[in-house]
């Protein structure tokens, strides 16, 4: 009988110890599987999750930036038409210039020290971009892409951006293609012109403003944009109706989707 009862307890202290190991076996597993699932939820900081070139950080991913940067981006542009800005360096101004410059102004901290530096003219039109500082981000102010490919971690060493985007860099890197018709514009869209053996510089840009916030007249197809320089002229800044283009004396610079000229409307890569 004691034997039997010996081997009884020994064989209930084999099925405990089983059952036991089983346990602590899984729970790592279920750790590892935890951890393994939060880790792959994190995108890395140099992640291009939609290869459009542009890295998840430089772009706004939520609506309140998005619409933050359209209403800095157009009345920082908008506002050159009226008075140009001592920041905006005078061998940058040209249509490209226009672009640059107000959008790395809409992407600053508009704190007190900003409206000091940029003048009366300037008043606050919205909250700032939360996503993307131009003054603390990997990319420094080179915000602007200069070639083809995805993102990688080594675009910048390599000059794949740059602080400087002629209107064919900006065309062919920093924007994608929304229609040639007017209808689908949004502000802070832009529009590409493109003319061969024309002119030196064949492409040209102009940045839709939709309603404007200085004298508006109900209408909602306003763009404003700087005419380029020559040898004999440091070129303007102009803002007119697009039904005012329309008629242009040129039939090149009519935005109607007739005119072979006329690209169409595109929209920066980081409001994608």
């Amino acid at each position: 009988m004691t034997a039997s009862i010996l081997v009884i307890l020994l064989a209930t202290f084999i099925w405990i110890f089983s059952k036991s190991k089983q346990i602590s076996e899984a729970r790592p597993s279920e750790t590892a599987t935890s951890v393994a699932s939060t880790s792959s939820s994190i995108e890395p900081a140099t992640a291009d999750s939609d290869n459009d070139g542009i890295p998840d950080f430089a772009e706004l991913r939520t609506f309140e930036d998005r619409e933050s940067f359209r209403r800095w981006f157009t009345a920082i542009a908008e506002i050159q038409f009226y008075q140009l800005s001592e920041q905006w360096k005078r061998e940058q101004r040209d249509c490209a210039g226009l672009v640059r410059f107000a959008m790395r102004e809409a992407l600053r901290k508009h704190d007190r020290a900003w409206f000091q530096r940029m003048g009366p003219a300037y008043e606050p039109v919205a909250r700032d971009v939360g996503g993307f500082n131009l003054d603390a981000n990997q990319l420094g102010e080179k915000i602007f892409r200069a070639d083809f490919g995805a993102y990688r971690d080594d675009d910048q060493r390599t000059g794949k951006f740059s602080e400087f985007a002629d209107a064919r860099t900006l065309k062919n890197f920093n924007v994608e293609f929304v229609s040639r018709d007017r209808r689908e514009a949004q502000p802070g869209d832009l529009l590409f012109y493109y003319q061969p053996w024309v002119q030196k510089f064949p492409y040209h840009v102009m940045i839709f403003l939709g309603s404007p916030r200085t004298a508006p007249n109900g209408q909602s197809d306003w763009v404003v944009y700087h005419t380029g320089s020559t040898a004999t002229d440091d070129g303007t800044v102009k803002k007119v109706e697009l039904s005012v283009l329309d008629q242009h004396p040129d039939p090149r610079w009519r935005p109607i989707e007739r005119n072979k000229n006329f690209l169409g409307f595109y929209r920066l890569k980081s409001l994608q």
